[in-house]
């Protein structure tokens, strides 16, 4: 069921980058900003053969590489420790960003491995992104958050290792509550001893 929901997130992120990047293809001419919302938002096509401010772009197979290891980490981490809600639409933004850009990366030109990016929005002093990017970031946030507020990847398992807490606890206070009843009838026993004429 996480899975299915990841996937779902995912697949459908990556169809929204692929339809967004073939339009800024189609219709917005490369390195050319284009003013979208004022000053604030611009539309500028350009092809990224690296990372963010393009940086690695003499190793593009490498930068893909790493894409793909963030995919399979995300379906991993999935199946064994997910079972939140929250926690399945992060990685499904995380997911469907990593796939937007693999996309390009295995089947834009010049090739496979080797594909260059189809960045097209733009933000004053921020490298030129796409909507693959904001999935990958928005996702990467929410885990943080989520981390920090702490809100558990699994609920189910959190209650039951905070149940088996309390369990340890308790039984703790049982025995420490024994040893003390039990120390002070050997005080009680010994009192008796040295002062017999008292407790008659």
């Amino acid at each position: 069921m996480v899975l299915g929901g990841i996937t779902a997130v995912g697949v459908l992120l990556a169809v929204v980058d692929q339809l967004t990047k073939n339009w800024a293809v189609s219709n917005l001419p490369e390195l050319d900003p284009q003013p979208f919302l004022g000053e604030i938002l611009h539309l500028t096509l350009l092809y990224n053969s690296g990372a963010a401010w393009g940086m690695g772009s003499e190793i593009t197979p490498v930068v893909t590489g790493l894409q793909i290891a963030i995919v399979i980490g995300v379906i991993v981490f999935a199946v064994r420790s997910v079972r939140s809600l929250w926690y399945t639409l992060a990685l499904g933004l995380i997911l469907g960003g990593a796939l937007g850009n693999i996309h390009d990366r295995l089947l834009r030109p010049p090739g496979p491995f080797h594909g260059a990016v189809v960045d097209f929005l733009e933000l004053p002093h921020w490298p030129v992104f796409n909507v693959a990017d904001m999935a990958v970031v928005g996702g990467a946030i929410l885990v943080v958050l989520l981390g920090v507020i702490g809100r558990p990847a699994d609920p189910a398992e959190a209650e039951e290792r905070a149940r088996a807490e309390a369990e340890d606890t308790a039984g703790a206070e049982d025995t420490t509550g024994a040893d003390d009843s039990a120390r002070a009838d050997d005080i009680a026993r010994a009192d008796d001893v040295e002062h017999p004429e008292e407790t008659r």
